[in-house]
């Protein structure tokens, strides 16, 4: 791997957390007006549509893409992070993207923490001191005292859980299937499964907002894209502390856009939340 590579998929993987965080700015705007189930489902058909055109591309056909030995964990993965896009879509309008984007920054540590009793891995006592000043940031988030705190703040922590449960079952089907076929059985998955309730919940969309919709699966494909891009170029371990970026630039939108604001033990937590973040990170590439 060489440097020029490194900065390469560095940059990347900035411009992907740029791409997400507007695409998140977009589904809270349109998640205000509309269904949330609606907007997802709507967002999932073009991207099963680019993990099919990926599939094709990679492996050369769909049949092949979709080949697996272990549909059922495929299927649970699929269906595992459509519910977790509808939560956390859910948790940016009654939360705003700054508190729900840094109660999410925790799922990393999420990971650490579960990647011992799900893939056996050794957790050591610096990643868990780590993991626990995490946990630490999320409460001073989350702020609990005698006053009992806001139940809508429990949205974006069970969508971080749920996004680690997810990253976790990625890298056990990793073991048997290749990446293509996961991506595939993700976005078709989502897909197949969103869509009887979408339309089910379907609503009428004015004209100015069927514009916003198309930026929002332009995004999304967009991201998608840049992010394989900087896989594809660097390693994982480089790129990865870089998508702690997502928080600041979904922060600069709710802030300058939504009018959101932004309460210091948001700031506070939301910065220990991300220097644990970057350390089970470092050591994890350590010990690899």
């Amino acid at each position: 791997m060489t440097t020029q590579n490194i900065r390469l998929g560095i940059m990347l993987m900035i411009a992907t957390t740029f791409v997400f965080a507007v695409q998140d700015g977009i589904s809270r705007h349109l998640a205000g007006e509309y269904n949330v189930l609606m907007i997802i489902t709507i967002r999932y058909w073009f991207f099963a549509a680019f993990v099919i055109a990926i599939a094709q591309r990679q492996v050369g056909s769909i049949r092949k893409a979709a080949t697996t030995t272990q549909p059922a964990l495929q299927i649970f993965r699929g269906l595992l992070l459509a519910a977790e896009i509808c939560v956390m879509v859910l948790g940016f309008v009654l939360l705003g993207l700054v508190e729900a984007h840094a109660i999410f920054t925790c799922y990393p540590l999420l990971i650490a923490a579960l990647s011992g009793p799900i893939l056996g891995e050794k957790v050591g006592w610096r990643r868990w001191a780590a993991i626990g000043v995490g946990f630490i940031g999320v409460l001073i988030i989350l702020k609990p005292g005698i006053t009992v705190f806001s139940p809508a703040a429990a949205i974006p922590l069970l969508a971080a859980f749920m996004f680690a449960l997810y990253g976790l079952l990625t890298r056990y089907a990793a073991r048997r299937d290749s990446t293509a076929t996961s991506f595939f059985w993700t976005g078709v998955v989502g897909a197949v499964a969103l869509t009887p309730l979408g339309l089910w919940m379907w609503e009428p969309m004015v004209g100015s907002d069927w514009w916003w919709m198309g930026a929002l699966c332009i995004t999304g494909v967009t991201g998608h894209w840049l992010l394989i891009r900087a896989y594809e170029i660097a390693e994982a371990s480089a790129v990865q502390p870089f998508a702690y970026l997502q928080l600041v630039f979904a922060s600069a939108i709710g802030l300058s856009i939504f009018n959101e604001t932004l309460a210091l033990n948001v700031a506070l937590g939301a910065g220990l939340v991300m220097s644990a973040g970057m350390f089970t990170l470092w050591r994890a590439r350590r010990a690899a």
